[in-house]
C-alpha cells in the first residue's frame, strides 16, 4: 500500500483525483496540501483525508511515499522541485510546464533525485482510447492517414454570479486563458492522444487561432500535426464556443480515417462505431476521461518502477512544447 500526497485543492482534485485515489486498492490517500485553507480543509471534511497541510515541508514530512500534482500549471515547477528535494515520485496534471525552460528543469531534477515523473493524461486510459489504440495496432481500419480530433466548448462560461446578482468574469476560465490559452490547457490531451494511437512521433506542426475574446492567446484554434508515419492529425478546440449563450452545447469528437475504413467517436451522441469493409460496429461508448484507470497504472507503476501506458515527463515536455509553441505562432501571426 502507498500513501499518496496530494498537491491542490482545486475543481479538478475534488471531481477527478481525488475520487479516483480512494478506488484504488494499493493506494491510500494520506495528505492534502494546499496554501488555500478553504479549499484545503473543505476537501478533507469531504473526503475524510487523515492530514492536510498549507505548509509544503510538513506534508513532505507527513509520511506520504508518493506524490500527486493537480495545483494550477504555473505552480507545477515549484511542487516537482519540493517532491525531488524529499526523494518522491510524482505524477503531474497537464500541461507539465509553463514553457520548455520550466518542463526541462522539472526532468532534469527529477532525474538528479533518480525518482521517477509522469504527466497525467487521464484521457489515454478511457476504455474508448485503449480501443483506439488496439484497433489501430491491429489495421482494423488499414493505415490511418488522418485524425480529427475536436473538442470544442465554453470553459464553464465567460460570466458567472457573484452571489449578489451581480454578473463578473468567471475565473476558471479567466485564469486558464492567462496561462496560455485552451490548446496549452485541454489541447495537450488531444496532442497526446494522436502520438499514443499512432505510435508514431511528431515530425512538424503548426498552430492557428481565432480571437472571439480579448486575451493575448486565441480562445479557438486549430493546430496541424504532421507524424512521421505520413499520417497528420488536426486538432480544434475552443473555449469560446457559446461561452455567452443562454445554452451552452458542446463539440467533442475523435475521427480516425484510414485506407480500409473509419473509427468515429462522439461524446454528445454516446456513439463510438467502426465502419470499414466487413460492415459497421458498435464498439461501446465510454467517457473520454478514466482517471481511476490513471492510477491503476500509477499504482503499478509505482511498485514495478517501470511506466507501462503512463505518459513519461519527456513525451509530457514534448506535448507541452508543441501545444505552447503552436500558440505562439498563432499570436505572431495574428492579422487583426
Amino acid at each position: 500500500m502507498k500513501k499518496i500526497g496530494l498537491m491542490g485543492c482545486g475543481a479538478v482534485a475534488d471531481y477527478g483525483h481525488i475520487p479516483a485515489i480512494l478506488n484504488i486498492k494499493n493506494l491510500k490517500l494520506q495528505a492534502l496540501f494546499d496554501p488555500n485553507e478553504a479549499n484545503l480543509h473543505r476537501l478533507q471534511k469531504k473526503y475524510s483525508i487523515p492530514m492536510a497541510f498549507t505548509d509544503a515541508d510538513e506534508f513532505f514530512s507527513s509520511g506520504i511515499d508518493a506524490v500527486s500534482i493537480t495545483s494550477p500549471a504555473p505552480c507545477h515547477k515549484q511542487n516537482v522541485f519540493d517532491a525531488a528535494r524529499h526523494k518522491l515520485p510524482v505524477i503531474c496534471e497537464k500541461p507539465l510546464a509553463m514553457d520548455r525552460k520550466e518542463s526541462a528543469a522539472m526532468v532534469a531534477v527529477m532525474k538528479k533525485a533518480r525518482m521517477p515523473l509522469y504527466t497525467g493524461f487521464c484521457y489515454r486510459f478511457s476504455p474508448c482510447s485503449l480501443k483506439i489504440r488496439e484497433l489501430v495496432a491491429r489495421k482494423a481500419i488499414g493505415r490511418v492517414k488522418s485524425l480529427r480530433l475536436i473538442y470544442n466548448w465554453d470553459c464553464h462560461g465567460k460570466y458567472e454570479n457573484d452571489g449578489r446578482g451581480r454578473k463578473i468574469v468567471q475565473k476558471r476560465r479567466a485564469d486558464r486563458m492567462l496561462e496560455g490559452g485552451p490548446m496549452v490547457d485541454c489541447g495537450t490531451h488531444q496532442i497526446d492522444l494522436a502520438a499514443f494511437w499512432l505510435g508514431s512521433d511528431i515530425v512538424s506542426y503548426h498552430g492557428h487561432g481565432a480571437w472571439v475574446d480579448s486575451y493575448e492567446a486565441p480562445d479557438h484554434m486549430w493546430l496541424h500535426l504532421d507524424h512521421k508515419n505520413g499520417a497528420h492529425t488536426t486538432v480544434e478546440i475552443s473555449y469560446s464556443y457559446h461561452f455567452t449563450s443562454k445554452e451552452r452545447i458542446n463539440e467533442f469528437v475523435y475521427e480516425l480515417i484510414g485506407t480500409e475504413g473509419v473509427i468515429r467517436y462522439d461524446r454528445n451522441a454516446r456513439t463510438f462505431t467502426m465502419r470499414n469493409a466487413k460492415g459497421t460496429y458498435d464498439l461501446g461508448f465510454h467517457h473520454e476521461k478514466n482517471f481511476e484507470g490513471m492510477y491503476r497504472e500509477w499504482a503499478k507503476s509505482l511498485h514495478t518502477g517501470k511506466p507501462g501506458l503512463l505518459t513519461t515527463a519527456e513525451a509530457g515536455m514534448r506535448v507541452t512544447d508543441i501545444a505552447r509553441n503552436a500558440t505562439n505562432e498563432a499570436i505572431k501571426n495574428r492579422i487583426a
